[in-house]
């Protein structure tokens, strides 16, 4: 799989946040410690990156995405008990919005660490991958 380390780091980063803080905090207490916790790992990201929208090839507004990861990978946090699907839409939007290739969707609310890596299908949209969802038990 295209970018398998690269995400496998991420998902790691995350993990040790999870396992660190566990759960209860508020989404922007992880975007930080993940922050931190990617730069130790020498992993290339920018927080809250800013990408426009366009409809038709006009630019109508911007979203911010928690990270974009080596200039590649899309990440979008969470702190919720239990990821639905309007999170997982969410991401999906992104992806086909910027036209980027894989995504990660984390979720540091639910007791067990939770992520699902969402790819951007060219011909269909993009699709999840229902056997990564993560889990630190």
């Amino acid at each position: 799989m295209k970018y398998e380390d690269l995400t496998r780091d991420i998902i790691g980063a995350a993990m040790e946040v999870h396992n660190t803080l566990g759960n209860g905090f508020q989404e922007v207490i992880y975007q930080r410690a993940l922050a931190i916790e990617m730069e130790t790992r020498g992993l290339g990201f920018s927080r809250e990156h800013e990408m426009p929208i366009f409809y038709k090839g006009e630019q109508i507004g911007t979203r911010r995405v928690d990270f974009f990861v080596a200039d590649c990978i899309m990440v979008e946090l969470k702190a919720l008990v239990q990821l639905e699907d309007v999170h997982l839409a969410q991401a999906k939007n992104y992806l086909e919005a910027y036209n980027i290739e894989i995504g990660l969707l984390i979720n540091f609310g639910a007791r067990s660490f939770q992520f699902k890596r969402i790819y951007l299908n060219k011909k269909s949209g993009s699709s999840e991958n229902p056997d990564n969802q993560g889990s630190d038990k």
